[in-house]
């Protein structure tokens, strides 16, 4: 294949997962990080770089040059921020500067990576075609401005004619979590040994990182633009998900059951500290209702129209948990 294809922002998790899908798959792919990011999730990879920032019309237009399909990986995943105007400055107005390139670029796709966030809740199973968003008091700065990302993308393919696909992702789980996710970071913390308490009736969306990465790249073959896609493999209790890690290391799984009804005093006194410290703290309110706010989803739209079939979560958590048991001991 000789037209490039562009990921931007391939140096994050999801981003350097669907890099690596796109080299497997044969593609010629160009990626635009940072001057400062970590390349070492792609250091195998025989890809060609192009350094540039998402608030740079010019390294944009440079990126994109000659591209058929471009995949949108940036986002400020950080639900804890005191200050938010980092998020809409990175999800909102970066993206604008983005969609304004590409709708210039000639593109035959813009796959841009969403959130599972920016579906309603309710009583009954949540399909792409629900209704208006109804948590934004609840979900916080971070979820305000996933939702107007999300719009954003999708007026620009009404009113701009930009070929754009959105892409509501769940949690994702798996190797490669570097970093790691919040969520990841707990299935590392049960496959170490070291979580000693689970909420209990808390849950969420989940797939494979791999899975999800697979299914960017076949909305980039045919996705229907303007449309959006929920891209899990089902809804599970979080408790199930850290006693699998544990399980699969042998570990000691999480001992101590902590009702949910005592999250929101967890984030209170999270708030508190950070105000005293003057610093951001991950255990807020809004991220505590975030543990177990989503209505379980259907994902069956991608199923049937990118012909995409995630693998069992089990088999996904057994490997994030051999990933973080290796990667201790490499460190150490």
């Amino acid at each position: 294949m000789d037209t490039p294809q562009l990921v931007i922002g391939a140096s994050g998790f999801l981003g350097s997962h669907v890099t690596r899908t796109l080299v497997e798959r044969g593609a010629r792919v160009r990626v635009m990080v940072r001057r400062t990011s970590s390349l070492r999730a792609l250091r195998d990879l025989d890809v060609e770089y192009v350094f540039g920032d998402i608030t740079d019309p010019d390294s944009l237009r440079a990126a994109m040059r000659d591209c058929e399909v471009v995949y949108y990986c940036v986002v400020d995943a950080r639900p804890w921020l005191r200050d938010p105007a980092p998020l809409f400055r990175t999800n909102v107005s970066g993206l604008r500067t983005v969609l304004d390139v590409a709708a210039e670029a000639g593109l035959r796709r813009f796959v841009f990576t969403s959130s599972v966030a920016t579906l309603p809740i309710g009583t009954e199973v949540i399909d792409e075609a629900a209704g208006q968003h109804n948590w934004e008091r609840l979900g916080g700065a971070y979820v305000r401005s996933r939702v107007r990302a999300e719009r954003l993308v999708l007026d620009y393919a009404r009113d701009r004619g930009l070929p754009a696909v959105a892409m509501c992702v769940a949690n994702t789980y798996g190797p490669g979590d570097h970093l790691p996710t919040p969520h990841g970071g707990f299935v590392a913390a049960a496959a170490r040994g070291k979580l000693p308490f689970y909420v209990r009736g808390a849950g969420a969306e989940v797939v494979d990182i791999r899975d999800a990465a697979t299914a960017l790249v076949l909305a980039g073959e045919r996705g229907r633009p303007g449309e959006r896609y929920i891209v899990s493999a089902g809804f599970r209790n979080t408790r199930e998900l850290h006693d699998l890690a544990a399980g699969v290391t042998g570990a000691a799984p999480a001992r101590y059951g902590i009702p949910r009804a005592v999250l929101p005093v967890a984030g209170i006194i999270g708030e508190l500290v950070a105000r005293i410290k003057g610093t951001d703290v991950r255990v807020t309110r809004t991220t505590m209702r975030l543990m177990h706010t989503m209505t379980p989803l259907d994902h069956s739209k991608a199923e049937r129209e990118l012909d995409w079939h995630p693998r069992p979560i089990e088999d996904t958590i057994a490997d994030a948990a051999h990933f973080f048991t290796r990667n201790r001991k490499r460190r150490d």
